[in-house]
């Protein structure tokens, strides 16, 4: 019989070490849309309603442009993250896979998506 602690027991077992790195990203993309979402919102705010020209206006000035682009890219960042842990957690195998592969690459279409048409509005 073998008395082992329950410490040796689990020790060699625990994480993948990646979790650490990937817990900091999501607490530093969070902080981060604290302050942009209600930055975003009032930036927002402020350009609707206005007619076609005044919103282009609005849009080529630095400050909203930069607030808009950054609000929009670390939020579809922090969703491709979170939804790769729901991935990560409940599928397994080949889909797993492919699902991860599919999340990042509609991730990061969106993102060129949104820089395309803020660019294409401010300029």
């Amino acid at each position: 019989m073998r008395y082992l602690t329950d410490r040796k027991r689990a020790q060699g077992m625990g994480s993948a070490g990646h979790g650490t790195h990937h817990h900091w990203q999501m607490i530093v993309s969070s902080i981060a849309l604290v302050v942009l979402v209600p930055l975003f919102v009032f930036v927002f705010g402020a350009g609707l309603g206005g007619s076609y020209e005044e919103v282009l206006a609005y849009f080529s000035r630095p400050f909203p442009a930069i607030v808009t682009g950054l609000a929009l890219v670390v939020g579809i960042l922090h969703l491709m993250h979170e939804i790769q842990v729901a991935i990560e957690d409940y599928v397994h195998g080949l889909a797993e896979k492919l699902a991860l592969v599919g999340v990042q690459a509609l991730s990061y279409v969106m993102i060129a998506m949104v820089l395309f048409a803020l660019v294409k509005l401010a300029l």
